[in-house]
């Protein structure tokens, strides 16, 4: 499987190698699959949420998928209500699903096949998914904690605080600065974000960069170090240094990959 990037409004999939013993995945704001076709080895997470891939190399596929592609696939399907969450059932744990495995391999043999049409394929595939994965491997779940934001589906605590962050994630935030957007001591904040998420407000406020960072990088001509500046890097080695811990790619690399199916 050669490297490779797409990047929808509401989707994209990156082919590349894994080559680190372990992977660490930092809580990002989308829908997450990982599959490693060689293997079959297959794991699912959910937004807001850091994870970690256990020993796992080689060739790997990783699509995102936006919370809102799902919230109006379920919306179409009648399956999501008000005050109702979207998760994964068995986040980060091996799937088994021949069906799943065989919508991957498609999107797989799209991206590397690069025939006429192949971007409406793509669409098509992903929509199939989102369907799939609702029948089979999400539960819309009733919770009076959570609500739909501009975000996404995120816990009412902390919606406030994330859609300042994802408004001012372009400069540099204090944690009181985000904690204040959720009229929250900093204490009490950060404990609350990490229970929550699983991550740090800073290290969800990084990967919220690195996302930005990875479209700008694939949809416009910009220099690297001006990419890291609208991101909130001063330092375009600080920005190479934080989008290469996020990705497992720099910049330089991540663009290759992504004009490669332009």
């Amino acid at each position: 499987m050669k490297s490779a990037l797409v990047i929808e409004s509401n989707f994209s999939l990156e082919s590349r190698t894994l080559s680190r013993r372990t992977v660490e995945l930092p809580a990002q704001p989308d829908f997450l699959l990982v599959y490693f076709p060689a293997s079959a080895t297959l794991r699912l997470f959910n937004p807001h949420t850091a994870c970690q891939l256990e020993p796992l190399r080689g060739e790997a596929l990783l699509v995102r998928l936006a919370p809102q592609l799902l919230i109006e696939t379920a919306t179409r399907l009648r399956l999501l209500r008000t005050a109702s969450q979207l998760l994964f059932r068995h986040a980060g744990q091996p799937v088994s699903d021949a069906r799943l495995r065989a919508t991957l391999d498609a999107l797989v043999n799209e991206m590397e096949s690069g025939a006429p049409g192949w971007r409406e394929m793509l669409a098509s595939g992903i929509q199939q998914l989102s369907v799939h994965l609702l029948r089979r491997h999400i539960n819309v779940q009733r919770s009076d904690e959570v609500e739909l934001s501009r975000v996404g589906i995120v816990d009412r605590r902390l919606r406030r605080a994330l859609e300042f962050m994802h408004d001012n994630c372009g400069r540099e935030l204090s944690l009181a600065e985000i904690a204040g957007a959720a009229y929250l001591s900093e204490f009490h904040f950060a404990r609350l974000f990490k229970k929550i998420t699983g991550a740090t407000p800073h290290a969800y406020l990084a990967a919220l960069r690195s996302e930005r960072a990875r479209r700008l990088l694939a949809e416009t001509d910009l220099s690297i170090g001006e990419i890291g500046a609208r991101v909130g890097y001063t330092s375009q080695s600080h920005f190479t240094k934080v989008f290469r811990a996020a990705s497992g790619l720099t910049p330089k690399a991540f663009r290759a990959a992504a004009t490669k199916l332009k």
